[in-house]
């Protein structure tokens, strides 16, 4: 018979990064940097005027060092960007840090903002949402928010730093945090320690 002449295309995978003025930038800048080292992913970044601050205030980077992390940078205020629309195909969302203003505006559809408009339009085709809110103690206005993001398919991943892998560093603990996010999109990594069965500790 004829030879097959159908060709494989390796898939792209296409992730939109938010970060917005919540504390904990890093989050999103260690987020780009590890998407970066995997093959096939495009990102697209949106960085929220709280969160250019906050760069400023946290790191010793740029905004324009961590806009260069990713492979498309949209304004927050340029809401007839591509990830605005649902006919712009997309994997998925990531808002790294997550605001309490930012998950108002996202359990509310309140679109005044590229970042939540692109989180409302991952939302309404049913796409992958990644929240990972920084605030600390919660109200009970902040955890109805909470509570209703989960209810309208948003995961809430809070970086909440875990102890069993014996962290030795911050950023063990960031990388632990972020790891674990791209888990949920199926992208494994050797960043993450995986838990692996409770061990005897030696006696000294």
């Amino acid at each position: 018979g004829r030879a097959s002449t159908k060709c494989e295309v390796k898939k792209l995978m296409r992730l939109i990064v938010g970060i917005s003025g919540a504390s904990g930038v890093i989050y999103g800048i260690r987020m780009l940097e590890m998407l970066g080292d995997q093959p096939g992913i495009e990102t697209h970044l949106v960085i929220s005027k709280g969160g250019k601050l906050n760069i400023k205030l946290e790191t010793d980077r740029t905004v324009k060092d961590v806009e260069a992390l990713a492979d498309e940078v949209h304004s927050d205020q340029k809401r007839a960007a591509t990830i605005a629309s649902g006919s712009f195909k997309t994997d998925g969302m990531v808002i790294a840090p997550c605001s309490m203003k930012v998950l108002s505006g996202v359990v509310n559809s309140y679109a005044d903002t590229l970042i939540v408009r692109a989180a409302d339009v991952v939302l309404k085709e049913s796409r992958q949402l990644v929240l990972m809110p920084r605030e600390t103690p919660l109200h009970v206005g902040h955890c109805r928010l909470l509570h209703e993001a989960a209810m309208m398919g948003c995961q809430i991943a809070p970086p909440m730093p875990a102890f069993y892998n014996n962290p030795q560093t911050i950023d063990d603990l960031i990388n632990q945090n972020v790891g674990r996010v791209l888990d949920l999109f199926g992208l494994d990594n050797s960043i993450v320690k995986r838990w692996e069965g409770a061990q005897p500790r030696k006696s000294s």
